[in-house]
Formats: C-alpha cells, structure tokens, sequence
C-alpha cells in the first residue's frame, strides 16, 4: 500500500510495517500521519527534509526511527532530533521488512553547486526510492519505481531512459510539485507503456494497493 502526499513524500506499508520517505516543506499532510514503524530520508534539501514536519511527526510517532545519510544526519543533529545511519551499501530490516540503501549523491543542477548526499532506499526488495538522482540503480530487479519527473537537475528523456534502465513492472511519478497541471507526467505515462512499464498516477493522500 503507497499512500502519496505530494512531491516526493511518500508513506508505504509493507507487511504491516509503515515506512514514511522525504516528509519536505512542500506538503504537509503527512504531519498527521501516526504508527510509523520508520521514516527514511534521500537527503538534506527543504523539500524532501524539512525540520518542522519531522517535529510534528515525532510528536505522534516518538518510537518511529529516522534512517537517513550522514549529510541528513549532521542536519538533523542540529535540531536535535535523533537519527540512525542508512547509507550506501548499507542494510536494515524493519519488524521483518528490509531497507537497503545505494547511491551517494545528488544529480548535479549545475558544476559550481554543491552535490549534497543522496541516498537511494530499496524496500522489501519491491518499491525503490531513488530520491534526487537518476543515476542510482537497484542492483536485482524491482517491482515498482517512484520515478522524478520534473526538477532543476533532470530532463524528461532522461526521467524515461532511467525507467527504462530500471526496467520495473510499474512507475509512478515523484518530484512533481513544480508541474503544472499534466506537463511533465503525461510523458511517461504515454511513452514508457510501449517498452513494457505501466505507468499509474497516485490520487493526493489516498492510498493505494499495488
């Protein structure tokens, strides 16, 4: 089950496990969200990591542990809010359910800005988040892709070209918020079909099975 609250939060319940990815300042819906076994984070820029969501979320879930990189992490230790290390090449299994993180950073908006780290999280071997990179890849293959569409770093073709290197059986698009309307989903949707991935839309705060 992949509840989606806008950009690239995302809550995923696996195996009776609640998994929430990149609470950001772009939405806030997920403040409200309760018995979350853990909460993952890509990396450390506002709208995948914002320092008031994740206040909020800990009032509701204080025993929900934070997996995130160290650049997050040194973020987060600011604020105090405690953290575990899941970085690249690294492991952990939640109530049974595995996590696995790979990649190390973020894709480049332009030469002279500073690449933060990024971190790619594989869960229970079927849905992959690969956070702000289409340069990360799951090393098995993968049920379900949350794939970026639209952002300062990434191109379309190189949005479907990722997907298709991925190869999963389904997409769904992330990193949408700057989209307006149908602009930058429509072409996933209408082309990657054709090379054997199904494509759907994740309706705002309204989980679905898949």
């Amino acid at each position: 089950m992949i509840t989606k609250f806008g950009h690239s939060c995302l809550l995923v319940e696996e195996e009776g496990v609640r998994v929430l990815f990149d609470p950001g300042d772009w939405t806030i819906e997920q403040n409200t969200v309760e018995r979350l076994d853990a909460i993952c984070i890509t990396h450390e820029h506002g709208d995948h990591c914002s320092i008031p969501s994740l206040q909020e979320i800990r009032k509701k879930n204080p025993n929900a542990t934070i997996y995130t990189n160290s650049g997050v992490g040194n973020k987060l230790s600011d604020a105090e809010i405690p953290w575990t290390l899941l970085e690249d090449g690294m492991e952990v299994t939640v109530q049974g359910l595995s996590i696995c993180a790979y990649g190390k950073e973020h894709a480049e908006i332009y030469e002279t800005l500073p690449r933060p780290h990024n971190t790619g999280y594989l869960v229970g071997g079927r849905l992959f988040h690969p956070g702000d990179s289409v340069a990360v890849f799951p090393p098995v293959p993968i049920d379900m892709l949350a794939l970026p569409v639209v952002a300062p770093w990434l191109k379309t073709s190189e949005a479907i070209q990722y997907a298709r290197h991925v190869k999963p059986r389904l997409c769904f698009p992330i990193h949408d918020a700057l989209s307006v309307g149908d602009t930058f989903q429509k072409h996933p949707r209408n082309i990657l079909p054709a090379f054997g991935i199904q494509v759907i839309d994740l309706e705002l705060g309204v989980p679905c099975s898949i």
